[in-house]
């Protein structure tokens, strides 16, 4: 009497409900001799599905990276951003830009590919540059922070992409032309992005700086912060070798570059914000490994609702308290607050 259908479903997050229909739940407690406590609390895929296939409004979001033509490289983005996209009532639309499209060097090569690739970027509502290594498309990058830099788009930058914006900062605002990575120009005269390997005995990946790290909010009065709920720091999840050099720093903040979240040495630059633009954020770390149905990431939260013109009122003091004193936290939903700090308006 354990046979249990395995059907089809249009969506992966009507699985649960499924199988708690097969009564699944309640067979594997029986086999175990467990009694069943709690009834199964499934409303949070009941809600997900009821938004998936309700009409909502549209939302293109660009990726920006160097494997576009292999969705499954940037599963775990595009999953991020799908959770952020229910979460704030957005039918989500990604358009797949390879950055190498974006290059000079195309536009001598495939003037129509580079016209294309530059016409879908200026077709969408927000900017995603997620991460990577090598040099392949990284120029292509590099031009996407610019346009969004000047262009006042909703952008966010994913380790490789946090990397690519100081650089494009350094160069185009700073005046030091010649600014690049030593990932890509070991000889580089002048590194915005150097290598700084972990030093730890402690953790495997070698060199590498690897999993989960603490990062530390240096100002409340950011976006950043406000995403996150106001923590005094947060542990986020890394896999890098190359960061922002710690010796530009200080120029780059001087001149509105500011890195509002770093770790307790503060050599380490984890989040980086400009002053002067309505939403651009970039992580060395990757938040993406830590999203969820239900509970998306604060830094794609962020892009999204940037991207859909609800990010303001999301980012005030009372949505902020009333998402920390809500039954779960802002776990069951991430607008509830935003929501009912719209009706008693």
């Amino acid at each position: 009497g354990h046979v249990i259908q395995s059907v089809d479903v249009k969506s992966i997050y009507e699985v649960p409900i499924k199988y708690n229909e097969e009564k699944l739940d309640k067979k594997i407690l029986s086999i175990f001799g467990l009694k069943e406590k709690n009834k199964a609390n499934l409303k949070i895929w009941k809600d997900i599905i009821f938004k998936i296939n309700t009409k909502r409004k549209k939302l293109s979001i660009a990726i920006v990276g160097k494997y576009t033509g292999l969705g499954d490289s940037y599963l775990s983005v595009t999953k991020a951003l799908m959770h952020s996209a229910i979460s704030a009532d957005r039918k989500l639309n990604i358009i797949w830009i390879e950055a190498g499209m974006l290059e000079d060097a195309t536009l001598a090569e495939d003037p129509s590919s580079h016209s294309d690739a530059w016409a879908k970027l200026h077709s969408v509502d927000g900017i995603l540059v997620p991460g990577g290594f090598g040099e392949r498309g990284f120029e292509g990058k590099i031009l996407t922070a610019k346009y969004a830099r000047e262009n006042k788009v909703p952008f966010l930058g994913i380790c490789l992409g946090m990397q690519a914006a100081v650089i494009e900062y350094a160069r185009n605002v700073l005046g030091n032309k010649s600014a690049h990575s030593t990932e890509m120009v070991p000889e580089c005269a002048d590194p915005a992005v150097i290598f700084m390997p972990e030093g730890s005995t402690t953790h495997m990946g070698g060199t590498m700086r690897l999993g989960a790290r603490r990062t530390f909010f240096q100002t409340q009065d950011c976006k950043a912060a406000k995403l996150y709920n106001s923590p005094p720091f947060i542990d986020e999840r890394h896999r890098h070798r190359y960061e922002v050099n710690p010796d530009m720093v200080d120029k780059l903040e001087a001149a509105g570059c500011v890195f509002v979240g770093k770790d307790e040495t503060n050599r380490r630059m984890e989040i980086l914000e400009l002053e002067s633009h309505p939403f651009f954020l970039a992580t060395q770390y990757h938040p993406e490994y830590k999203s969820r149905p239900g509970r998306p990431s604060p830094p794609f939260m962020g892009l999204i609702l940037a991207a859909s013109g609800q990010l303001d009122r999301y980012i005030t003091t009372e949505a902020i308290e009333m998402r920390i004193n809500a039954p779960g936290g802002f776990i069951q939903s991430p607008l509830k607050a935003l929501k009912r700090l719209n009706n008693t308006m």
